[in-house]
């Protein structure tokens, strides 16, 4: 199915044929059953050279996967949280090396873990604070219960710290039973995906003294006009809502979350900064639009250049390969380093996939993806509800595919 109209592609410095590899590989995927539909659209220059959909967003209805289509984003919900963080900071609230216990005191006493098992672990005292730029580049020691990899992970399991859609306990609550927990490493010592943004949500509902989800809505989802943007599908647009899928290992699609009688049809009690949103492709788009305008669009600024360029710039001492065994993240590691709130690229080589220094990216649980190219003005977006997102190389051949249509 086509999307909305795009630009004459070679006026942007790409070509027609190529770009018809997209659609092509998109069918393909359909018709294998990989995935049951997905969208994908990509802009250059503020102007939309593709956008397609195929399949659909629900089976079970026969439902087509349009161009409104309403996805689970999950863990692309962590850009957002990073960008209503650097606003509190642009407005002076705390420096980014401020201990996060200024305005979240149960993080005082924090351990280590050593060793031990699940009845009695064994844990030394963290040698200092989590700073809120931990947080923001996953490097505070914290983790998630779902990896099953370590000790601290089934600590999480066992003791309630989930911040899913079917978590009934409030923000703060859950914050605090994560707070109990051991660290997974020394605070600034290794780089573990983690439930580090979800932290920053509940900060962000200290320092502006307001409900994280309304501060969200209200000073980032709204002014950049992304109106299918949310924690939660309201009745009025549930039929635009894609079911999500789960691929077994016979390889065949099945149901995880319906469509219609879905988790996400009614406000979460506990509103993930990590994952917990939905949006469209159109919607994620105007977000890709707004970074790449360094943190301005269509005359509303949230964040000032200066501080969107900070955000896009590696923070760590090299790749994430380098700061620990990373055990699961939605990027590779090598040659792939981390801002405040998404991971970047630092070298094609290392990687092994094509291309640009200084391209910024992120994806979620669903193997929804998007990233952004400042030196070639490009965006791309991703959508599809499959999990987990390590099922198939979706990102990786959409990456290559993309990157051959330039031609300018």
């Amino acid at each position: 199915m086509q999307g909305e109209t795009a630009s004459e592609p070679r006026a942007l410095g790409l070509c027609p044929d190529r770009l018809e590899r997209i659609d092509g590989w998109m069918r393909a995927n359909v018709a294998a059953g990989k995935v049951a539909g997905l969208s994908v659209m990509l802009a250059r220059g503020g102007k939309t050279a593709f956008f397609r959909t195929h399949g659909r967003a629900d089976i079970a209805r026969d439902k087509p996967f349009a161009p409104d289509t309403i996805a689970r984003i999950y863990s692309m919900t962590k850009p957002l949280t990073s960008v209503a963080v650097m606003m509190l900071y642009e407005e002076g609230r705390f420096q980014l090396d401020d201990p996060i216990t200024r305005f979240l005191p149960e993080f005082s006493d924090l351990r280590v873990l050593t060793g031990g098992n699940r009845a009695k672990f064994e844990s030394e005292p963290a040698r200092r604070l989590i700073t809120i730029r931990d947080l923001l580049t996953h490097t505070s020691g914290l983790t998630y219960g779902f990896m099953e990899a370590t000790l601290v992970d089934a600590l999480y399991r066992q003791n309630g710290v989930d911040f899913g859609e079917a978590q009934e306990a409030g923000l703060a609550e859950v914050v605090g039973r994560l707070a109990r927990q051991p660290l997974l490493a020394q605070p600034g010592a290794e780089w573990n995906y983690s439930v580090a943004t979800d932290v920053l949500g509940h900060l962000v509902a200290v320092v502006s003294g307001q409900d994280f989800a309304d501060f969200l809505r209200e000073r980032v989802i709204a002014p950049l006009g992304m109106v299918d943007t949310d924690f939660f599908v309201p009745a009025d647009k549930l039929p635009r809502l894609a079911a999500n899928y789960s691929l077994f290992r016979d390889r065949t699609l099945k149901l995880y979350d319906d469509a219609v009688d879905s988790r996400f049809a009614n406000p979460p009690a506990c509103p993930s900064g990590g994952g917990g949103l939905v949006s469209t492709a159109a919607d994620y788009m105007r977000f890709c639009r707004f970074l790449l305008r360094r943190g301005e669009l269509e005359g509303t600024r949230l964040l000032g250049r200066k501080t969107v360029d900070l955000m896009l710039t590696n923070h760590l001492d090299g790749d994430l390969a380098a700061m620990g065994q990373p055990r699961f993240s939605e990027t590779a590691y090598t040659g792939i380093g981390f801002g405040l709130g998404f991971s970047v690229m630092l070298d094609p080589a290392r990687a092994q996939i094509v291309g640009t220094p200084g391209e910024v990216a992120w994806g979620g649980l669903a193997s929804t993806a998007f990233w952004v190219d400042p030196a070639e003005d490009l965006a791309v977006v991703l959508l599809t509800q499959l999990i987990p997102s390590s099922a198939l190389p979706l990102r990786r051949e959409l990456r290559v595919l993309t990157y051959a249509a330039l031609v300018d």
